[in-house]
């Protein structure tokens, strides 16, 4: 062990989602790198079955994602203890938007929660009172210890901007490192004598604005009629009190199809078959349907934030709406049903400043770097 370099990623909160992706991902890595024989590897986790690499040594624990105050603890008196056992300590690599307090050489933290810079609603904390809360305590948890890092990881340069403006962070700390996408294999196509189809997909919680493709549906439906289209939603309407309020509103509209949540290939599949991509949400990190679903060539109706403008970045067809007029979203809508696309634009590449990494590889050439 004393000719080997010893990284450590702390990642106890990672256990669904796209976070897990990210956590499994990043260990896929670095079990290639730990094979070379020149790193010993220490992931900290949820569950070792759950992202289990050869070559990686891991400490589980359950604990703190039972609370906030066992997860505080466990990153801010714990790991410290923990980073101590494992001394001396190259890199740690924290992948969930805290800083502990660790002993280590080199530090980096992964920040991809962008809940710091929304505002929740009245109805939005209604609904999901434990997100605001979260929101809340994330800002002050991000900024906590925050400038100890040699690096920060974060997926878009607009969080960059964000992030270094809100914590006075110097941008050359700062790298940019977009998600992985996925390639999606296009094998089927819709019916042209099916009805234009357009699809959301996501989760079903309070910030996403599912209720703006409702309101529009209800306009467009008065302006073309049921049958010439349909909107699938990856959310059946029983999932948790959002979802149910949705469900009881827009329910009884015939041109939306609750399809409820999806695996990655019968997503994929949507994908295919979809006409449109439609995308209202509020607040992202980076929106990963856009990138996923700009594969296919095929339209897209984003939201107007810096968020979605980033990843559809390249695309030759998209639009962009105000996420609170629900008006402008159904003219949209209703011109593309009609088959009047001349609005779509080639959505402008992003500019990047400073370090970038488009993979795991560069990543860590960067934050290993001597």
């Amino acid at each position: 062990m004393k000719d080997k370099k010893t990284i450590v990623v702390s990642a106890v909160n990672l256990n669904t989602g796209g976070t897990l992706t990210i956590l499994r991902n990043c260990l896929e890595y670095l079990s290639t790198l730990a094979n070379t024989g020149n790193y010993r590897i220490v992931a900290i986790v949820f569950d070792k079955n759950l992202a289990l690499y050869p070559g990686i040594e891991y400490i589980e624990t359950q604990w703190p994602k039972k609370r906030w105050t066992n997860r505080l603890w466990y990153e801010y008196v714990t790991m410290k203890k923990i980073s101590k056992q494992l001394s001396p300590i190259y890199l740690w690599f924290s992948l969930h938007d805290v800083t502990p307090n660790i002993v280590a050489e080199k530090r980096a933290v992964y920040c991809h929660c962008a809940f710091p810079f929304y505002r929740f609603t009245y109805k939005e904390v209604m609904f999901a009172p434990k997100i605001m809360m979260f929101a809340l305590m994330l800002k002050y948890v991000y900024k906590f210890n925050i400038k100890k890092n040699n690096h920060i990881v974060v997926q878009q340069e607009w969080f960059k901007e964000g992030i270094s403006n809100m914590f006075n962070l110097n941008k050359q700390d700062i790298i940019v490192a977009p998600p992985k996408v996925s390639n999606i294999a296009i094998d089927k196509q819709g019916s042209s004598n099916a009805p234009y189809t357009f699809l959301f997909a996501s989760s079903p919680d309070s910030h996403k604005n599912f209720e703006l493709i409702g309101e529009a549906c209800k306009l467009v439906e008065e302006q073309v009629g049921v049958n010439r289209f349909r909107v699938v939603l990856t959310m059946r309407g029983d999932e948790n009190k959002y979802a149910k309020w949705i469900y009881g509103k827009y329910g009884d509209i015939k041109s939306i199809d609750f399809a409820g949540f999806m695996t990655r290939d019968k997503l994929y599949e949507n994908y295919s078959l979809a006409d449109c991509l439609v995308f209202p949400s509020k607040v992202e990190t980076c929106g990963l349907p856009i990138a996923e679903f700009a594969q296919t060539n095929k339209s897209m109706l984003l939201a107007d934030l810096p968020y979605a403008h980033e990843t559809a970045s390249g695309c030759k067809q998209a639009a962009f709406f105000n996420p609170h007029n629900a008006k402008e979203l159904a003219s949209q809508m209703e011109k593309l049903i009609k088959g009047e696309d001349d609005f779509l634009q080639a959505v402008p590449e992003v500019k990047f400043t400073g370090d970038t990494a488009q993979s795991w590889e560069e990543l860590f050439k960067l934050l290993l770097a001597e």
